[in-house]
């Protein structure tokens, strides 16, 4: 008996080992991406002088904990409505989903969105956006909350992984305009994992 529990336990720590193997695999892909796309001066929102000193962003240690099975609400008969920017521009969104689930034992929720130009758009038209804001911002983050793109899902479930959240481009250079994160997505916790506050060391 004694030898058969150890053997469960064996595999148990084995396949949580896995999963994190895995999951800081992902989160370190998604960085090197983001990192190219930012040296690039193609790609780069970086300002001119920025990018000449631009060597890596800052990103918070990869972390399970952080990567939640959602369950999904569907809002199929959502109004399109505009989202405020930090601009005088007003992309049209709707509300596709609400998404709960927890973190660390905790429930939360966040609205989940769809662009209605970008879902016309070859390549896009599986895209979901999840902006947020929570208590790292404007301490380890960046003020104006982040971002986290989704794709639509086979169910009513999705993986939402925050090690994957990434900072709007004005964060980085004020000529973009970016979508404020709606005050129903703030979540009441620190989300310490993705993209980390532009010059914060």
């Amino acid at each position: 008996m004694k030898k058969t529990f150890f053997i469960i336990s064996l595999l148990f720590v084995s396949v949580l080992f896995s999963q994190e193997k895995k999951s800081t695999k992902s989160a370190l892909k998604f960085q090197s991406k983001l990192n190219k796309e930012f040296a690039s001066k193609e790609d780069s929102p970086l300002t001119e002088e920025d990018l000449k000193s631009f060597k890596s962003l800052e990103f918070f240690p990869a972390d399970t904990n952080f990567i939640v099975k959602a369950k999904l609400e569907f809002k199929k008969d959502s109004k399109p409505f505009k989202m405020k920017t930090t601009t005088d521009r007003l992309p049209v969104y709707k509300l596709y989903a609400i998404a709960t689930f927890k973190i660390k034992g905790i429930a939360y929720k966040l609205h989940i969105y769809q662009n209605e130009k970008l879902v016309l758009t070859p390549d896009f038209e599986d895209h979901l956006f999840l902006p947020y804001t929570d208590k790292t911002n404007a301490v380890t983050s960046y003020g104006g909350g982040r971002y986290i793109d989704l794709k639509l899902p086979k169910g009513d479930t999705i993986i939402i992984d925050f090690n994957k959240a990434y900072n709007p481009y004005c964060a980085y250079n004020g000529k973009y305009s970016c979508p404020i994160p709606p005050k129903v997505n703030h979540l009441d916790t620190e989300i310490n994992a993705g993209v980390m506050a532009y010059g914060k060391h």
